[in-house]
């Protein structure tokens, strides 16, 4: 115990004390109450109600009782009806918060998307884009080999159509020695 709470602890005892001796003030006094009231009742016999008066009176208090009774159901009857609408807000403060738990990761979604569909667009794309690379190196490579191919059938063709070697043109003399040399060149 801290010192803080001794001078709390006497304060409160004194408190105590006190109430203590109110209450048995008010005991004997309830007491001396109780046999006055006793000593009045017993001797006037006035004090006590006629019968006429006493039926009437428990015709009232059984009537009474009728209405604290039909009262007593019409309470239970609404209890039942408020605890079963709790029951129904309780399941739909539920529901409306799994609705917007649910909406909010939509939203979430919806923000996301974009971005979703971008990089699966970015994923697909790689490999085409990878494919068309691909193919322009293949055509590049395949269209120098047809300029190779074509520069050789070229030189091929030339030489073929000149005995592979290239002659200059002259003018052709008249005379037959001449036509046999130049032919057995070209063949």
């Amino acid at each position: 115990m801290s010192q803080s709470d001794t001078p709390n602890i006497q304060v409160l005892s004194t408190e105590v004390s006190q109430l203590r001796q109110e209450l048995q003030l008010r005991d004997s006094l309830v007491q001396q109450l109780s046999q006055e009231l006793f000593r009045l009742v017993k001797g006037n016999t006035s004090f006590m109600p006629q019968q006429p008066e006493l039926e009437r009176d428990l015709t009232q208090l059984q009537a009474l009782q009728e209405q604290l009774q039909a009262v007593e159901q019409q309470v239970a009857f609404y209890q039942e009806q408020i605890t079963t609408r709790d029951s129904e807000i309780y399941q739909l403060r539920q529901s409306v918060q799994e609705l917007t738990d649910r909406t909010r990761m939509l939203e979430q979604v919806v923000q996301e998307l974009p971005q979703i569909y971008r990089r699966k667009f970015e994923e697909r794309m790689t490999p085409v884009r990878e494919k068309v690379a691909m193919l322009q190196r293949e055509n590049r490579q395949l269209q120098a080999e047809l300029q190779s191919v074509s520069y050789r059938l070229a030189l091929k063709t030339r030489n073929a159509s000149h005995s592979g070697i290239d002659l200059p043109n002259f003018p052709r003399p008249a005379s037959d020695e001449e036509t046999n040399i130049s032919t057995s060149q070209n063949a």
